[in-house]
């Protein structure tokens, strides 16, 4: 009886924390811009300087954004597209003065802008921020800045293999481009694919055969712009509102019989957003452990 009051009593703890905990609603810009309206934290002066703290995460790493009055008796904070924010996952919280910081819980987020968002590329490279909740209910971002960025769109499943489509920013595609699939765990065993190209945009066709003929494990691809002598750029797919595809999208397999043993091919995104394709034994039930 005393261990099922102590943990009611924990409960109900954590469910006043939560309820007391400040809150943010994000809207989010076409240019890859953040706007914060923070409720105001308990102990707020009208006095006190306040901020929008972002932490990366496993890194010393941090970004301060000034809080100002805004309407409804909250406080806003803009994180412009200009602001570089490195690739990983940040942690948002509100200091007021020299307080601690409070993680913030998300409220409201307005994401239209980031469905179908084209940006120009004109800047030589592409940053995306995506707001969204952790799996303990706080508001985090996710962000990403890519130069250049290679944006991958439709996938088609036939004949044996797929058929990528994409749309590469920041840099052009030569006579030479080709697409590159890359064994994770033999960076040096590389498999090419021709690409045909339209101005920006691109699609090659990668079979799955010779991938499987290699046995279980991924495969991450790329594109190479100017052809095997120039640099390599990831494909993924970041110019949406989903912060972690990886359960979202999914993709018919196909399956082969090799001298691995049976076995089955298809695309999938990584915890990165990264298009990768997945080689596995074809057995039911299969945990997917690739990130």
């Amino acid at each position: 009886m005393t261990s099922l009051a102590t943990s009611q009593a924990a409960s109900s703890a954590g469910d006043q924390e939560a309820a007391d905990a400040p809150r943010a609603d994000c809207v989010a810009d076409s240019a890859g811009g953040l706007t914060f309206d923070v409720t105001e934290p308990g102990g707020y002066e009208p006095d006190d300087v306040a901020y929008l703290l972002l932490r990366r995460r496993d890194s010393d790493d941090e970004v301060r954004l000034p809080l100002t009055p805004a309407a409804d008796g909250r406080l806003r904070a803009a994180l412009p597209s200009s602001v570089e924010l490195a690739e990983g996952r940040w942690n948002a919280y509100v200091q007021v003065a020299s307080g601690a910081p409070r993680r913030l819980i998300p409220g409201v987020n307005d994401l239209r802008s980031l469905v179908d968002r084209a940006p120009s590329g004109s800047r030589g490279y592409v940053a995306v921020r995506i707001p969204y909740v952790t799996k303990q209910g706080n508001l985090s971002v996710r962000s990403w800045l890519r130069a250049p960025h290679a944006e991958a769109g439709e996938i088609e499943i036939a004949d044996g293999g797929m058929t990528v489509h994409g749309r590469l920013y920041g840099t052009v595609l030569s006579a030479d481009a080709c697409a590159e699939a890359v064994r994770r765990a033999e960076p040096d065993l590389v498999h090419r694919a021709d690409v045909t190209a339209e101005g920006p945009l691109f699609s090659f066709a990668l079979p799955h055969g010779e991938l499987a003929e290699r046995g279980a494990g991924p495969w991450d691809l790329w594109l190479r712009p100017a052809g095997t002598s120039g640099p390599r750029v990831r494909l993924a797919r970041l110019l949406d509102d989903v912060a972690d595809k990886k359960a979202i999208f999914t993709y018919p397999v196909l399956r082969r019989e090799t001298a691995h043993g049976a076995l089955e091919a298809g695309p999938y995104y990584t915890n990165d957003n990264d298009l990768a394709v997945r080689v596995r034994e074809a057995a039911t039930g299969t945990e997917d452990a690739d990130a």
